[in-house]
């Protein structure tokens, strides 16, 4: 497995896999031919059919700039190797003189055709000689140490330097996000909720009422500032990135959990998010939903359960029955717009982490289900998902939501 730099990644939304990915394969080309002056592009697949609303061409040009670069999207030719696949033509003089073929993974991570790693064009090289949680979990019984302290082994002390700079920008992605009203940018004139969900305070509030709340506002406000191109870390993608710092910053508010203790957490939930990267897949082109929203649930249970500090076996019953639930989700964004119903699915996997960890707390004696065997499940639950069904915007809410020319909802009677 890479390092955790890999999987937790600050940079702009509103996706990893489709502004990300093709923004890194662009310097990555950009670099390998400084001599080039003309670029053409052409999306596939998922690339192409929500490249426009995920801001795909945008992201692509103003990377090439002042060059100029082509954007063409083809949404008939297949995608056998992955359906977030592009085609860079490198030009110089007027004429192409050289063509790459790029895949967008997810999270932010790019493969070129032929060559097999990342770790060849970026520092993403394998460092974790443990790739599945069962064999990770008995190195951890082994040697008496916590998965933090095994992160601690293989990347070192410094890797810890870095999660606390992804930390602090989780916490500030929160603040920005709880300060800004108004409409988010496309077609749908989506209405930023994080604000208000944070303010409305009632004097007979209960005690799970006020954390449902604030948790939810920290997840919208996170998914908002991601679906307005705003600065967030991918845990493990940015249409997923809400879940994770939602959670952590409830319980750092209302536990008193120090920054060292919170680092540790990601850590651990990274290792998580890490093992689904390397034996199944983050992307939602590939898998769905569930790849994402419901890899950031598990990676945001297990992480709650090493604040608590549980044994291995409760970490991986967390994980394990967050992502058990998640299975079959969907990646249907309307408009092709992390907005609806992304945002939304943030708070309620945000939630759920809380679930899997009271979950963990009284029943992983009795699980009978493994990480790994549902990491297993969910991606070839993914692959069984009918194309429409996996960030195409041409299945499910996107294909029964009637979008008017205003941007504006209108009346369907037609949906069965």
């Amino acid at each position: 497995m890479q390092s955790l730099r890999e999987l937790y990644k600050i940079g702009r939304g509103p996706s990893s896999s489709h502004t990300m990915g093709p923004e890194r394969a662009v310097r990555i080309v950009r670099e390998r031919y400084p001599e080039a002056d003309l670029f053409r592009v052409t999306l596939y697949g998922s690339l192409a059919l929500t490249g426009e609303g995920h801001g795909t061409d945008r992201v692509i040009r103003e990377t090439f700039a002042p060059h100029p670069c082509e954007v063409l999207l083809d949404t008939d030719t297949p995608c056998p190797v992955h359906p977030n696949t592009m085609d860079i033509e490198v030009g110089k003089n007027g004429a192409f003189f050289h063509t790459v073929r790029v895949y967008s993974v997810g999270g932010g991570t790019v493969r070129f055709e032929g060559e097999a790693q990342e770790e060849t064009l970026t520092s993403g090289r394998e460092i974790y000689p443990l790739n599945t949680y069962a064999e990770i979990a008995d190195y951890c019984h082994h040697h008496k140490i916590r998965i933090w302290q095994y992160v601690e082994e293989c990347e070192g002390k410094e890797i810890f330097d870095y999660l606390g700079r992804c930390w602090e920008q989780m916490k500030d992605t929160i603040y920005q996000g709880l300060t800004v009203t108004g409409t988010l940018p496309g077609i749908l004139k989506t209405q930023r909720r994080a604000q208000s969900l944070y303010e409305q305070k009632h004097i007979d509030e209960s005690a799970q009422t006020r954390e449902s709340r604030l948790v939810c506002s920290y997840a919208f406000a996170t998914g908002e500032q991601n679906a307005a191109g705003g600065t967030i870390v991918t845990a493990p993608t940015c249409g997923a990135c809400g879940v994770l710092p939602a959670v952590l910053r409830y319980m750092q508010e209302n536990r008193g959990f120090s920054d060292t203790e919170i680092v540790h957490a990601l850590a651990t939930g990274g290792i998580i998010g890490n093992i689904i990267k390397k034996n199944a897949s983050i992307s939602g082109a590939e898998c769905g939903c569930q790849a994402e929203i419901g890899s950031a649930c598990s990676m945001a249970a297990a992480a709650l359960a090493e604040l608590f500090e549980m044994g291995l076996d409760q970490i991986e019953y967390a994980a394990e029955v967050a992502m058990e639930h998640h299975l079959g989700l969907t990646c249907d964004p309307i408009a092709g717009l992390v907005q609806i119903p992304c945002i939304e699915r943030n708070a309620v996997a945000a939630m759920r982490a809380l679930n899997a960890l009271t979950l963990a707390n009284f029943l992983a004696s009795s699980r009978k289900i493994t990480f790994d065997l549902i990491v297993k499940t969910m991606y070839n639950t993914g692959k069984d998902l009918l194309c429409g069904y996996r960030e195409t915007s041409s299945g499910g809410l996107a294909k029964y939501y009637p979008i008017s020319v205003d941007g504006s909802a209108t009346k369907k009677e037609d949906v069965k």
